[in-house]
């Protein structure tokens, strides 16, 4: 059984279009530590403050919580384009539909 995640103290936003590891972890719903951890691993790039904290930019953690017209769907309208392309129009549709599903699915 998981233990919940107690959240953290409630403090000013980070300035500069800047997220701390606990204002991303809410977002994502997982534990401060996890987003550190995708920071180390490269999943999330990070910038540190002159202390050593951890800042993540709100532009990326925007585009990965709502595809709209990020980079996920500006690669898979690229890859329709190629099926398309090839003749495999099955293919280029299900792309199709994906996208359809990435733009207009609920921010989180």
């Amino acid at each position: 059984m998981e233990t919940p995640v107690p959240a953290p103290l409630p403090g000013p936003p980070s300035p500069d279009g800047l997220l701390t590891p606990g204002e991303v972890a809410r977002l994502f719903r997982v534990d401060p530590k996890t987003v550190t951890a995708w920071a180390k691993e490269g999943r999330l790039d990070s910038v540190k403050t002159l202390g050593g904290h951890r800042r993540f930019s709100k532009a990326q953690i925007s585009d990965l919580l709502n595809p709209g017209d990020g980079p996920v769907v500006q690669a898979l309208e690229h890859a329709r384009g190629l099926a398309a392309d090839s003749g495999d129009h099955t293919a280029a549709d299900h792309i199709a539909a994906l996208i359809t599903t990435l733009r207009t699915r609920e921010p989180r």
